[in-house]
C-alpha cells in the first residue's frame, strides 16, 4: 500500500447555529419582564423599531377537558412586509425548526452569547419595582464564565449548563443527556461541568450533596483520604452512626472531631446565597380563565408584553437620505434584523401558547378541583403530545408564571412525579400526596398524634399506596415535624 498525500471529496450534513437560531433559543426562556427589558435594549440599538400603541391582535388559546392534542392555532400579529435591500437570504420569513431549537451549538460567537445574557440578567425596565433586585445565581456564574475559559465552545456548553442548575446549584440531569441534548461528545459536556465547578460559589455544578461537600473540601485543601471516607458516607453520618463512620476513616477521637468541624462549615446549598426573586412580586406570564361552555382562555399578559413593530415610513425616510453605500449596507442590516426579531418574538408567543395549552389540558382536574387532583406530569410527555423536543418545553416553562383562579403559580409546578394508586390505575401527584399528609395532619387529635405507619393506612385508604418512608419524606418535604415532634409542639401550644 502507497503510503503519501492525497486529495479526498467528501459529503458530510453538520447544524450551523446561527446568532440569530442562538437568539431565538435564548428568548424561548426569558420571562415577560426579561423580554421587556430585552425589547428596550433592542429599541435603543434600532432605529427602524419602536413600541406600538397596542398589544399584538394574538387569538386566545383554548383547551377543553379531555380535548385531544391538536395543532396550536393563534393569529399572526402583522409583521410589515419589508423590501429587502441585498439581504433577502436573512430576510425571508422565520421558520425556527422545533428540533433546531434543542441542539445548541456554539458558533464561535462568544461576545453575542455575552451579549444576550446581559439582557436576560440586567433588572427590569420597571426600575421603581425592581431596583433591589438581587443578583442572581446565573448571572453570578455567567460573568464569570467568559473570563474563565478561552475556549468560546466549551463557554457555551457551560452556559447551557448553568441555565439547568435548581436554585440550590446543583446539576437534576445527567452530563450524557446534557451531551446528546446538544449534539456533541460526552468528555466536551464533562469539560464544560469541570468549568462551572470552577466558579464562585465553590459546590456549585454538583450533581449530589457528596459532590458538593467534595468540591469545597478540595477548595479548602482538606480533600484528604479520611475526609474522602467521610464525605463517602453521609448518610451514615446523618443516622448518627459516628462510631462506625470514625472506624472507616481510620483516625483518633480529636481528628474525627475536626473532620466533622469541617464538614459542618461547608456548604450544603451554596446557590441559595443568591437572589432568586423571591422578594420581588410574581408577574404572570400567562393567563388562564375559564370560558362559558366549561373550557378555558389562555392568553399570554400583554401587559407586560409590550408590541414591537417595524417603522416603515422611518425607513423608506432614511433610505431617501442614504447616499453611500455603506450607510445603506447599515440601514439595511438595521431593517433585517428588525424584521426578523418581530417574527421571533411572533414565533415564541407561539411556542408558549401551545405549552401551555397542552399543559392545562393535562391538568386540567388540577384548574377545576384543586390540588388534590393534581395528575403527575413530566416535560418528556408534553413534548410528545405537542411534537416538540423536551428541552424546548423545559425553556418555555423556566422562570415563567400562570395565573389561575386558583393564584399564582411556576409552570414548574405542574410537572410533578407521581405515586403508586391502590387499584393499580393511574397514580397521584407527589403534591396531591403532600396536600393530604398535610390535611391529615393539620386535622390530628393532639391527644392522639398520627404516627408514619398510621399515615401509611389512612392514605391507601384514599387510594395512595405508598411506603412508610415515602410517607416520612413527604412529611419532611412539607415542614411537618415526626410524631414525637409533634406531640411535644402541640403540648407546648396547649399550656400557652
Amino acid at each position: 500500500m502507497a503510503l503519501g498525500p492525497r486529495l479526498d471529496l467528501r459529503q458530510s450534513q453538520s447544524l450551523v447555529m446561527t446568532p440569530q437560531l442562538q437568539q431565538a433559543i435564548k428568548l424561548l426562556a426569558l420571562s415577560n419582564l426579561e423580554i421587556e427589558t430585552f425589547i428596550g435594549e433592542a429599541l435603543d440599538a434600532n432605529p427602524l423599531l419602536e413600541i406600538g400603541d397596542s398589544a399584538p391582535a394574538a387569538s386566545p388559546e383554548t383547551a377543553e377537558p379531555g380535548e385531544e392534542a391538536r395543532r396550536t392555532t393563534l393569529e399572526s400579529s402583522p409583521v410589515d412586509q419589508l423590501v429587502s435591500e441585498g439581504r433577502a437570504e436573512e430576510d425571508r420569513p422565520l421558520d425556527i425548526d422545533a428540533a433546531a431549537l434543542d441542539r445548541d451549538r456554539d458558533t464561535g460567537d462568544a461576545e453575542w452569547g455575552s451579549a444576550l445574557a446581559s439582557y436576560a440578567g440586567e433588572a427590569g425596565p420597571d426600575l421603581e419595582n425592581r431596583a433591589g433586585a438581587e443578583e442572581t445565581l446565573a448571572e453570578h456564574l455567567d460573568a464569570q464564565i467568559g473570563p474563565a475559559s478561552h475556549d468560546s465552545h466549551i463557554a457555551f456548553v457551560a452556559r447551557h449548563i448553568v441555565g439547568l442548575l435548581d436554585e440550590a446549584g446543583y446539576l437534576p440531569v445527567s452530563l450524557r443527556d446534557v451531551a446528546s441534548e446538544l449534539g456533541l461528545p460526552l468528555f466536551e459536556a464533562e469539560a464544560a461541568l469541570e468549568l462551572v465547578q470552577s466558579l464562585d460559589p465553590t459546590g456549585v455544578g454538583a450533581r449530589s450533596l457528596s459532590e458538593c461537600i467534595a468540591l469545597q473540601a478540595r477548595e479548602a485543601d482538606r480533600h484528604d483520604p479520611a475526609m474522602a471516607r467521610l464525605i463517602e458516607n453521609l448518610d451514615l453520618v446523618a443516622r448518627g452512626e459516628l462510631a462506625r463512620v470514625k472506624r472507616m476513616c481510620g483516625v483518633d477521637d480529636e481528628d474525627f472531631a475536626d473532620m466533622l468541624a469541617e464538614l459542618r462549615s461547608y456548604n450544603p446549598k451554596p446557590g441559595l446565597q443568591f437572589g432568586g426573586g423571591g422578594g420581588e412580586p410574581v408577574t404572570p406570564d400567562i393567563l388562564i380563565a375559564p370560558r362559558a361552555d366549561g373550557g378555558w382562555d389562555i392568553s399570554l399578559n400583554q401587559a407586560t408584553l409590550p408590541r414591537l413593530i417595524v417603522n416603515r415610513s422611518y425607513y423608506v425616510e432614511m433610505r431617501g437620505s442614504c447616499d453611500d453605500k455603506a450607510s445603506r449596507g447599515w440601514l439595511s442590516d438595521k431593517l433585517a434584523d428588525a424584521n426578523w426579531l418581530v417574527k421571533a418574538l411572533d414565533q415564541r408567543a407561539r411556542t408558549i401558547l401551545k405549552v401551555a395549552t397542552e399543559l392545562v389540558r393535562q391538568q386540567d382536574g388540577f384548574f377545576r378541583h384543586g390540588v388534590s387532583q393534581l395528575r403527575p406530569l413530566t416535560l418528556r410527555a408534553v413534548a410528545e403530545t405537542i411534537g416538540m423536543h423536551e428541552s424546548t418545553v423545559s425553556r418555555v416553562t423556566s422562570n415563567k408564571y400562570l395565573l389561575c383562579e386558583r393564584g399564582t403559580f411556576e409552570l414548574k409546578y405542574f410537572f410533578t412525579s407521581g405515586v403508586g394508586a391502590v387499584d393499580g390505575e393511574g397514580g397521584a401527584s407527589a403534591e396531591a400526596v403532600k396536600a393530604a399528609i398535610r390535611q391529615l395532619i393539620d386535622a390530628e387529635d393532639p391527644r392522639s398524634i398520627l404516627s408514619d405507619d398510621t399515615l401509611v393506612d389512612l392514605l391507601k385508604e384514599n387510594g395512595f399506596e405508598l411506603a412508610r418512608r415515602t410517607v416520612a419524606k413527604y412529611r419532611e418535604a412539607i415542614g411537618l415535624g415526626s410524631s414525637v415532634q409533634r406531640r411535644r409542639q402541640k403540648a407546648l401550644a396547649g399550656l400557652r
